[in-house]
């Protein structure tokens, strides 16, 4: 069954239908023509006919079709859909346009057009319209406009934030225009939704799905030999942090507590209130760092027969850009746990303390600015090197002044040219941040020490020639082959080498 051709094969997809089966939710949406409304392959409800149904690669060509979205399986939830070509060049730009909508943090200067989008593609706004229209049957408008109308249809059932503030924070320009759209597309206005099944009271469970197999032990156990005492704490099927999120130049610290629904491939997040006016950017910034957005499948394909028995493995992300390259740089040559040490140093130094529900979590994140501010001396006194503390301090003045963005929607080759032009900054920190910070599926720190060990190229008299060769049959998916790689050493080792 083939789910990943450029036509979606209507056999095939009603085969997942019928079997409900996970592996698939988000890939194809179902459009049932007696109802009106369209469904994730998950969904519950009684199977439909087979002349009944049709099939859509996005919830954009569904809406566009006129159908409406299922208040029980809840499109919203679905994990999103990447595709990845190396051969089309069309392809990949209207796909490199479709991830450039999806990115909220990609557009700090205000909401995307097509005349942005194209400005950032570099090429003319018709050549973008005509190009995602071939790729998706849809414009980009209608596309971002169904984008923003799910991330307001979860927020106004998970939630009870104001109607007038989820229009804003899902990117709408005014409530007018919010409640016009989603009458238009949904049948029913905004309030009625809520009425209808929203939240109560506070944030509720913000779910998140994601596609099985995913090896939740191992994604939290990443995670958790890299704890920071005060900023984070990893328990069984959960994770919770400190976080501090800057929109229209207001920063926003709070908290979040992610925990994994496992039987119904979903993560529940909870945010404190100081986090709730900015939750779409938490939601986006979580899926990322959870890795819930793979296809395993896509993945499993090209890397299964090399990495046996580890196709429910994720490339751990970010909730934080700035973060990671921070502790990258602490990293950099030591042990997890040394690199864990100085981590906590910095954090214990410059870490502002803020207040939260369990007393395992009381700082935040040194900032960019703070540590841009930082002198040598002070990062001198926490044993960190003086090629790291330039490093640490140029990375924190690049991001504190706009030159560095380190998030999904940043461009992909001027921020490894920009990082590898810092001080302290080589190949691998940039492969590195390239693959957990700008959720990049194809980097590869050729010259990782632990990689060479894992590929068994250590010997050899150009370890990181030979990895790089070995690398390519793995295209495009390396991120994934050195996470596994990474895994399977750690099968025959007590300790790891990554920060």
């Amino acid at each position: 069954m083939d789910l990943e051709a450029e036509t979606l094969q209507p056999e095939a997809c009603y085969l997942a239908l019928k079997a409900r089966d996970a592996r698939f939710d988000g890939s194809f949406f179902t459009g049932v023509t007696s109802t009106g409304i369209y469904c994730r392959p998950v969904c519950r409800v009684r199977t439909p006919k087979r002349e009944n149904c049709r099939f859509f690669g996005l919830a954009a060509q569904a809406e566009r079709a006129g159908f409406r979205p299922c208040l029980r399986c809840r499109p919203e939830l679905a994990p999103h859909a990447p595709r990845w070509s190396i051969q089309d060049a069309s392809d990949l730009l209207a796909q490199q346009a479709a991830a450039l909508l999806d990115e909220p943090e990609a557009w700090a200067d205000g909401g995307p057009s097509v005349e942005l989008l194209a400005r950032r593609l570099g090429v003319s706004d018709r050549h973008v319209r005509r190009l995602f229209e071939a790729r998706f049957g849809v414009s980009p408008l209608q596309y971002l406009q169904t984008r923003r109308l799910l991330t307001a249809k979860q927020l106004l059932a998970d939630t009870d934030l104001p109607v007038t503030q989820v229009a804003l924070i899902s990117g709408f320009a005014s409530v007018r225009r919010f409640n016009a759209a989603f009458l238009q597309h949904y049948g029913l206005s905004p309030s009625r939704l809520r009425r209808d099944g929203g939240s109560g009271s506070g944030v509720a469970a913000v779910r998140l799905g994601y596609r099985p197999p995913y090896d939740v032990g191992a994604m939290l156990a990443f995670f958790r030999t890299r704890v920071v005492t005060g900023v984070e704490w990893v328990g069984p099927g959960v994770l919770r942090r400190t976080l501090s999120v800057t929109s229209a130049g207001r920063a926003h610290a709070g908290w979040l507590e992610a925990a994994f629904d496992e039987p119904r491939h979903q993560v529940v997040l909870r945010v404190g209130d100081a986090l709730r006016p900015v939750l779409p950017l938490v939601i986006r910034r979580l899926r990322a760092a959870l890795d819930l957005d793979a296809d395993p499948l896509a993945i499993g394909a090209v890397l299964h027969e090399s990495f046996p028995g580890t196709d429910g493995l994720r490339v751990p992300g970010t909730l934080s850009g700035h973060e990671l390259a921070v502790r990258a740089v602490l990293g950099q040559q030591i042990t997890v746990a040394a690199a864990r040490t100085l981590t906590q140093r910095l954090v214990d130094r410059f870490g502002e303390p803020i207040e939260t529900p369990w007393p395992e979590l009381r700082r935040i994140f040194p900032t960019p600015e703070v540590l841009a501010a930082a002198g040598a001396d002070a990062l001198g006194q926490l044993g960190i090197v003086r090629q790291r503390q330039a490093a640490i301090v140029a990375i924190a003045r690049a991001v504190a002044d706009g030159r560095l963005q380190l998030h999904p929607g940043a461009d992909l080759p001027s921020t490894v040219a920009l990082l590898q032009s810092l001080p302290g900054i080589g190949d691998w920190t940039a492969q590195y941040i390239a693959m957990r910070a700008l959720r990049w599926p194809d980097a590869f720190p050729a010259g990782d020490v632990a990689l060479h060990k894992a590929l068994g190229v250590q010997q050899s008299r150009q370890p990181a020639r030979e990895a790089e060769a070995a690398s390519q049959a793995w295209k495009p998916w390396r991120s994934y082959a050195v996470i596994r790689a990474w895994a399977r050493l750690a099968l025959t080792t007590s300790s790891g080498d990554k920060p």
